[in-house]
């Protein structure tokens, strides 16, 4: 029965959870954040990435994503950006010393923020994703309208908040077992880097 005007909500939490689950730019850049600047930095990091994807929402929810659409190279010029600064991003990550300190960041939130919410925005095919996504659970006969936007749009700020803490809570657990490992920390931000590279590269391409 819909609720709200959501068809199948326990359908949408699922996939909702799924969504969130799947590994890409935002959790690689959540968990860099948590491990280098701690709890604080996670959640601004958060707050970043959940601004991002409201931008997101509203696009889609407003039909500018159609205008993307009927305009490719709008949309490649977009993507491209997003897939310059992933690469800009993990560049950074390779390319930083061994024997960096990390402490130094602690103070720089409005960086966690910033660099999060341009990772979500310069995001063009989320824009499509969310036009796709949110018909699927919107039942026709008992939508509100803007009301049954705000109530999907709530839902997934809620399960993005509970799993991202899970991931920083998570992730400052095993920077604090991996302080004594300094070389392993060095490897693991490297790696990070690669796979950020790996998704600007796969953005730009348009996979």
């Amino acid at each position: 029965m819909p609720w709200m005007g959501i068809n199948d909500l326990g359908t949408y939490v699922v996939a909702v959870m799924l969504f969130l689950m799947l590994p890409g730019p935002g959790t690689f850049t959540l968990l860099t954040a948590t491990a280098r600047g701690g709890v604080r930095a996670g959640y601004l990091t958060f707050a970043g990435l959940l601004l991002g994807d409201q931008i997101l929402i509203a696009i889609a929810a407003t039909g500018v994503a159609a205008l993307l659409q009927t305009h490719p190279a709008l949309f490649a010029a977009l993507r491209y950006v997003g897939a310059g600064y992933l690469l800009w991003i993990g560049l950074g990550l390779l390319r930083e010393p061994a024997n960096r300190n990390d402490a130094a960041p602690v103070q720089q939130g409005r960086r966690w923020f910033r660099q999060a919410l341009l990772v979500g925005v310069l995001n063009p095919k989320a824009i499509l994703f969310y036009m796709a996504f949110f018909p699927l659970f919107i039942d026709p006969a008992t939508q509100r309208g803007a009301l049954t936007l705000a109530t999907m749009v709530a839902v997934i700020a809620a399960l993005s908040l509970g799993w991202c803490s899970v991931l920083i809570f998570g992730g400052q657990y095993i920077a604090r077992r991996l302080a004594g490992y300094p070389r392993l920390g060095v490897w693991l931000r490297r790696a990070v880097g690669v796979c950020l590279i790996a998704f600007g590269v796969r953005l730009g391409l348009g996979g």
